[in-house]
């Protein structure tokens, strides 16, 4: 019986190393994300739209914060445009009572959630769109514990910045000018 028990183990140690590595891979990593051949859709843009200056890129912080540059657009005419970030994480959270046992959580659960960032961009003179760095971090979305009273914390560790999408769209037109997203 004891040596089933380990050919057991050997098998479950076998198949976690399997799994663990695949679930790993979908989570965005740490690096710059610049646009890619399907990035741009001219037929969701004004005539002439150009970059001027700059790329739009994403980084992804060691820390998991989602920083998008600044850059301009230029030939957009008088028309107006939303840039919007996203990024959606998973975590586990710990929730401390902060009374007299604060070394151990009460209640731990996995939790998803989402950190975004819009801003309206007026175009200026000379038809030029000047966008703004949008940022995200998971620190800026509060956590909660079902008991008010208790203090939420992300377990070190369990963070995962599991996508994010960066999106420029003009005034009047329904879907992006410009797409970066990872997964």
């Amino acid at each position: 019986m004891s040596r089933h028990r380990r050919l057991l183990a050997l098998g479950t140690v076998l198949v976690a190393a399997i799994a663990f590595p695949a679930a790993a891979s979908a989570a965005v990593a740490p690096g710059t994300y610049f646009p890619t051949a399907d990035s741009f859709n001219s037929a969701n843009a004004p005539g002439s739209s150009h970059l001027t200056s700059g790329t739009p890129s994403c980084t992804v912080t060691t820390t998991l914060d989602v920083n998008c540059s600044a850059y301009v657009l230029g030939g957009v005419g008088h028309t107006n445009a939303t840039v919007s970030l996203a990024a959606n994480y998973t975590a586990i959270v710990d929730c401390f009572n902060p009374g007299t046992n604060r070394n151990n959580p009460i209640e731990s659960h996995t939790t998803s959630f989402a950190a975004t960032s819009t801003a309206t961009v007026p175009s200026t003179r000379n038809g030029q769109l000047s966008v703004p760095a949008q940022s995200v971090s998971a620190g800026q979305v509060g956590q909660v514990c079902p008991n008010p009273n208790w203090t939420p914390v992300i377990r070190q560790g369990s963070l995962t910045l599991v996508s994010f999408t960066y999106t420029l769209t003009f005034a009047g037109f329904t879907s992006p000018y410009i797409t970066i997203t990872a997964s």
